[in-house]
């Protein structure tokens, strides 16, 4: 979970990009990479393997002077080919959020439910049940996509589901502020970090936005 230290001031969060072989989340995390202001970012870093790679970055630590605290956030993706199974399970731990990057195309839908299912028992496996995981159908471009009313909705009718065109760049802002703030909600029910830090959830979002140089999207929904 997060690393907090209210000695120090300091946040950490780790915020993680799940999801089946070539559903998009190397693409997701590029585009992110590239709407950040070039002062307030890491360097993207790859770690190729024979059919897949994992990719991380580091947004650079975040101060907000209003609260006097600095803020830094951890990205990652997961390798989507089941034979790293434990390269995913090392990087997801500790997560603080998820978001599970869904295929739309129509011969994908099983994969969908495997990489789904294979996410509930790792988080399970790594006691994360409590961390809140978004769920992102990329490829919504493509001619031949899955209809809104017929995806998989994993077992939540209600569940809300975040369109995006990562290659597009499409979406991709959108679904990250979403990210986090799911990982924020958790955290301030867990540690009072609104009362603590003196900054609730849209002045985190709204500092956020400012400080990595990309339009803060409205009003963020789970």
């Amino acid at each position: 979970m997060a690393l907090v230290d209210f000695a120090e001031r300091q946040l950490t969060l780790k915020l993680v990009y799940y999801g089946p072989p070539h559903s998009g989340k190397t693409s997701n995390l590029r585009a992110l990479h590239a709407a950040v202001d070039k002062l307030n970012r890491g360097r993207l870093m790859t770690l190729d393997t024979r059919d897949d790679r994992t990719l991380f970055f580091d947004l650079l630590p975040l101060f907000f002077r209003a609260s006097g605290f600095s803020f830094q956030l951890k990205v990652y993706t997961v390798p989507g080919q089941p034979v790293h199974e434990a390269t995913r399970k090392v990087v997801l731990a500790n997560a603080d959020a998820v978001a599970f990057v869904a295929d739309s195309r129509p011969d994908q839908a099983e994969a969908n439910r495997q990489s789904w299912q294979n996410l509930a028992t790792n988080l399970k496996a790594l006691s994360l049940d409590r961390v809140p995981v978004i769920v992102q159908y990329n490829k919504r471009d493509l001619p031949d996509a899955v209809p809104l009313e017929g995806i998989d909705r994993f077992g939540d009718p209600s569940r809300a589901i975040h369109e995006a065109s990562a290659k597009r760049g499409a979406g991709v802002v959108p679904t990250f502020f979403a990210l986090v703030g799911r990982a924020w909600e958790l955290l301030d029910t867990d540690r009072r970090l609104s009362d603590r830090l003196g900054i609730d959830a849209a002045g985190f979002q709204s500092a956020l936005a400012e400080h990595v140089g990309v339009a803060e999207p409205g009003k963020i929904t789970g």
